[in-house]
């Protein structure tokens, strides 16, 4: 039997379909009004306590593609930044960027000003929706970008007047969370909608080959790179995914996800996205970090369905609050971004009655490659290939391996991306001449015929689902004036899954590792900022002067 076959097994067993039958939307907009059409009264989306109906949806966002196109220079294909925690305005400002013929590039709210300078720029956009939390940060880096319209929401921009105006008033004035900014020509998002109102809009239509998402991921060289994500890319996505809810008692338009998760992780985005293909209502919490809110999201809606990763997981059954709730109606816990361990996952049937069904996706595969199907759930595992995906398990020579061998994990399908943006060098670099994309993760497949990740080729570093590469936090350390040179490596850790510990050769003995993790906040998002540095006399080198990575991290 071939790897291929075991494969095939494993597919027959968790009941998935080997190829799609068809794509069920002509883009991404087709997916929103294919729902509104069916789910126009039914909610699709809450935050802090305001809900959207499918209608509303549609009404806001087609106002906001109004502006878009008559109040403004932008053109079909020109980039818009969107820069906000889990809003309902997020959505809002997605899909009417996408029915106005944008192309949306996910910006994470945690990037420091050094960061959001290099997506702006890198992405070339022409536009940002920005939360007035960071419109500050984002003032010291506007003037060296091309972006030339702002609009600035506030948190409670979509909720009724009296409310709006209290709950801005408090984030505002109270609680201190907006620092001041002034943006010259900067709009607020309510204004923008207003602009819209009334207007009618010129309904994109892309081809399912245009390109709709930027969404950035890491790379080798320390710089962050965007994966150009078509609009076959998302809508095929949604639809293979999909598999997951014919393994569980899903009723369309009467199920209900708790999201923790950042919309502009494309694992959340690919929940959100596909929740609402099958008219589902979207509770998202902004800050997942808050614990509080998530169990006061279980408490306070019916929910059916939760998107998660290990690390709040593991936090979660820890909290008394969550433990004592009733989770009768949830029927299914989904895991991604970081690896499930077993302990996370007996805890959670333990407290839930309900067992995770753990997947495994990239950005670059927008995401789903594979997930456990809940008939056949097999903790350890990442599950099957989901339909019209294809896989090889590839050696170092690029020949694949034999049954019971592990290799790169080699993906083919619909999913994948259209490479990276303007980056040709590095979009060869892992694809194959064939059209597979080469994950750098390592992986077997189970006598069963589920895949599973045993090892990761390239140095990435997963903290708390969220990628960190060696190479941007070894240039942040060496920049400081008494490093002479680092290494990063990934060490294991209990609450994030893995840390950052950095190794590094200092002229200064007085160099504290508080001095350097200072020095790195200044620069960095907090979950890159290295949780441990060791100073050494030199780094164990190769022949050629390259630093060992490997060797230092097989050394913990």
């Amino acid at each position: 039997m071939s790897v291929a076959e075991q494969i095939e097994n494993g597919r027959k067993l968790a009941g998935y379909p080997a190829q799609l039958s068809e794509l069920p939307y002509s883009n991404i907009g087709d997916l929103l009004r294919m729902a509104v059409a069916k789910y126009a009264d039914k909610p699709v989306l809450s935050s802090l306590g305001r809900t959207l109906t499918y209608a509303e949806l549609d009404r806001l966002s087609a106002q906001f593609a109004a502006y878009l196109q008559q109040h403004t220079d932008l053109e079909p294909g020109d980039r818009i930044a969107i820069q906000m925690p889990n809003l309902i305005q997020y959505p809002v400002a997605f899909f009417g960027a996408i029915r106005a013929g944008l192309v949306v590039v996910n910006t994470n709210p945690l990037y420091t000003a050094r960061e959001m300078e290099h997506q702006f720029n890198d992405s070339g956009a022409k536009a940002l929706v920005i939360l007035a939390n960071m419109a500050a940060t984002a003032q010291t880096v506007l003037p060296r970008t091309g972006i030339r319209h702002v609009i600035i929401t506030e948190l409670a921009d979509l909720h009724p007047p009296l409310k709006r105006l209290l709950v801005n008033a408090a984030a505002k004035y109270i609680k201190k969370l907006v620092p001041p900014y002034r943006i010259a020509g900067a709009l607020t998002f309510t204004r923008a909608l207003a602009l819209g109102a009334g207007r009618s809009h010129r309904e994109a239509n892309q081809s399912l080959d245009e390109l709709a998402v930027l969404q950035y991921t890491g790379g080798t060289t320390g710089v962050s790179k965007g994966a150009m994500l078509s609009h076959r890319n998302v809508v095929a996505n949604v639809a293979q995914a999909g598999v997951l809810f014919e393994s569980v008692d899903f009723i369309d338009g009467a199920e209900t996800l708790l999201l923790p998760l950042p919309l502009y992780h494309i694992y959340a985005f690919n929940s959100c996205m596909c929740m609402m293909s099958r008219g589902g209502h979207v509770v998202l919490i902004p800050n997942p970090r808050d614990l509080n809110s998530v169990v006061d999201g279980f408490e306070q809606y019916n929910i059916t369905c939760f998107a998660g990763l290990n690390t709040l997981f593991v936090a979660l059954c820890n909290n008394p609050r969550f433990r004592e709730l009733d989770f009768s109606r949830l029927k299914s816990t989904t895991s991604g971004g970081m690896a499930l361990t077993q302990d996370a996952a007996k805890r959670w049937h333990e407290v839930t009655g309900v067992e995770i069904t753990e997947g495994y996706g990239l950005s670059e595969t927008s995401p789903v490659v594979s997930v456990n199907p809940a008939t056949a759930n097999r903790i350890g595992t990442i599950g099957c290939p989901v339909p019209s995906t294809e896989i090889r398990l590839l050696d170092n020579e690029g020949n694949e391996v034999a049954v019971g061998e592990a290799g790169e994990l080699c993906v083919r399908g619909p999913q994948v991306m259209m490479g990276y943006w303007q980056r040709d060098d590095e979009t060869a670099k892992v694809m194959t001449e064939d059209g597979f994309f080469m994950t750098g993760d390592i992986a077997i497949v189970t006598d069963e015929g589920y895949l599973k990740i045993v090892d990761r080729k390239k140095d990435m570093i997963v903290v708390s689902g969220f990628n960190v590469y060696p190479n941007e936090i070894e240039d942040v350390v060496v920049s400081h004036p008494d490093v002479i040179e680092c290494a990063a490596v990934g060490v294991p850790d209990a609450r994030t899954g893995e840390a950052v510990k950095v190794f590094v050769v200092s002229s200064n003995p007085a160099l504290s590792e508080a001095d350097l993790q200072a020095w790195c906040r200044e620069t960095l998002t907090g979950y890159k900022v290295p949780k441990q540095f060791v100073f050494r006399d030199d780094l164990p080198k190769s022949n050629v002067g390259k630093i060992l990575r490997r060797e230092l991290r097989d050394q913990n």
